[in-house]
């Protein structure tokens, strides 16, 4: 009995990770990177204004957040439903025409490589053991069993997008005045690197250009506010 590499990597075990990757990642970048450029705008307009800082940095959390929560879930549910209805017309589809169903997984299979002969015999092995899910694997693209929850995906967004966009607020508001923009500065392209690196590492891909990128981001998004926020202070002043 062959035994498994366990440098082998499980493509439905990457498959899942990246789901949940996505959501989190993006949710926890979103957040870092839109409050520090809140924060840092206003800080730059009225640097003595913790008061104007504060209200600033949770008004843009809170919508921040419940965007990414309700925009996650209306993407997903939209994604879902469109593959449950998919899959609804697959099943009924091998109640009216499961000879047709055959011959067309057939040819799907004959597509990987195998023989007609081969390809015939898979198709009704495959179609004995589970006709529905086979085809929507092959022919739709769909895993049945992987189906994501809207739910699961609009709170791990609406918590990454929190757990992300605390850091820049408290660190704006915790410094002395003076150390405002550097510190937040300092301590949101640290986070970046840290979200770039895992997202690297789970993703098994290149961790220093996924580092770089979330880097370069964060600072032209912290540098445009911040620019933009001085503009604003002198024209009020």
């Amino acid at each position: 009995m062959a035994t498994r590499d366990p440098h082998d990597i499980d493509e439905e075990s990457v498959s899942r990770r990246l789901n949940a990757l996505r959501a989190a990642v993006l949710g926890a970048n979103d957040g870092i990177v839109s409050v520090a450029g809140l924060v840092i705008g206003v800080a730059a307009a009225t640097p003595d204004n913790h008061g104007a800082i504060l209200a600033a940095g949770v008004a843009g959390l809170t919508a921040g957040a419940l965007s990414m929560g309700v925009g996650e879930y209306v993407s997903v549910s939209s994604q879902s439903d469109a593959e449950k209805s998919q899959l609804r017309r697959e099943h009924r589809w091998h109640q009216v025409r499961p000879d047709w169903e055959l011959a067309q997984l057939v040819e799907l299979n004959m597509e990987t490589g195998m023989s007609r002969e081969t390809a015939t015999i898979a198709a009704q092995e495959q179609t004995a053991h589970d006709p529905v899910s086979i085809h929507a694997r092959m022919h739709l693209g769909i895993d049945p069993d992987e189906i994501t929850n809207p739910w699961h995906a609009a709170w791990a967004s609406l918590l990454a997008f929190t757990s992300g966009g605390l850091l820049p607020l408290l660190t704006v508001l915790l410094v002395p005045t003076s150390a405002q923009v550097p510190a937040t500065y300092v301590a949101v392209i640290a986070a970046l690197a840290v979200t770039g690196y895992v997202a690297a590492r789970w993703a098994h891909s290149p961790r220093r250009r996924s580092v770089i990128r979330n880097i370069v981001g964060g600072s032209l998004a912290m540098a445009i506010t911040y620019a933009i926020g001085s503009i604003i202070g002198v024209a009020v002043h």
